[in-house]
């Protein structure tokens, strides 16, 4: 059987149950692009998964609501409660439409490691900037494209130290990957950078920040070969009516 978001909900959220280095560490990295306080704000948390980043934002103070295609990750989601002060609401929607959120309705839009699955990255980006308010921003994360790419892998170099294999950069379109305990095994969207960047500008959003953090020490212990390379990017981005609205 083809594996989907659908059939690798329950392990999914298992695994962040259970607790996942990396997981938390993307996690942290999403938050990092947000407010430390977000009462009064609406988020929509895009391809929300089991919940993790919008109980977060609502740990801020947010009104969250959290879309995704899958519905067991809805159910997952719906299962896990909130994480007041704030409120979180799931639904299912595509991510490439937003069907269930109205024009204008949200101040921030997160996207933790959800872009690189939606099939039309144009769409998304539209959709989103429709959402939005006139002082909205995107806050994203994505495996990062250099060192994640389809047939990345690592080996072991003459010197002894374990290097990362690159993979087909240039190879954007869909792909699995073939690790049985790797959430990719759905699928995913390869992008390149500047795909993923001139996709913004072409949308009408600023870059505001672009990060490539340095994996925790947590990750580091959990999988050394990790040590001196960003696993995911961050970026954050407001549309230019923002700009022009703000005093």
């Amino acid at each position: 059987m083809t594996d989907s978001w659908d059939t690798i909900a329950d392990w999914y959220a298992e695994l962040l149950r259970t607790g996942s280095a990396m997981h938390d560490f993307h996690c942290d990295l999403l938050l990092g692009l947000l407010p430390d306080r977000l009462g009064g704000c609406r988020v929509l948390d895009l391809g929300c998964g089991e919940g993790i980043v919008a109980r977060a934002a609502a740990a801020r103070g947010a009104s969250v609501t959290g879309i995704d295609p899958s519905p067991r990750m809805i159910e997952h989601a719906r299962a896990s409660g909130a994480g007041g002060p704030g409120t979180v609401a799931y639904a299912v929607d595509d991510g490439c439409v937003l069907g269930t959120v109205a024009d204008g309705s949200v101040d921030w839009v997160t996207a933790g490691l959800s872009l690189n699955n939606v099939p039309d990255l144009d769409a998304a980006l539209a959709a989103v900037r429709r959402v939005l308010t006139a002082r909205g921003s995107l806050a994203f994360t994505i495996p990062h494209p250099c060192f994640e790419a389809p047939h990345a892998g690592w080996t072991r170099s003459a010197d002894g130290p374990v290097r990362r294999v690159v993979g087909d950069y240039l190879a954007e379109g869909f792909w699995r990957s073939d690790n049985p305990e790797g959430a990719r095994r759905a699928g995913n969207q390869h992008r390149t950078l500047s795909t993923y960047l001139t996709a913004l500008v072409r949308h009408g959003f600023v870059l505001e920040t672009v990060v490539e953090p340095s994996p925790s020490d947590q990750v580091v212990a959990a999988q050394p070969h990790r040590a001196g390379l960003p696993p995911f990017l961050g970026v954050r981005a407001r549309s230019l009516h923002a700009l022009a609205a703000a005093p």
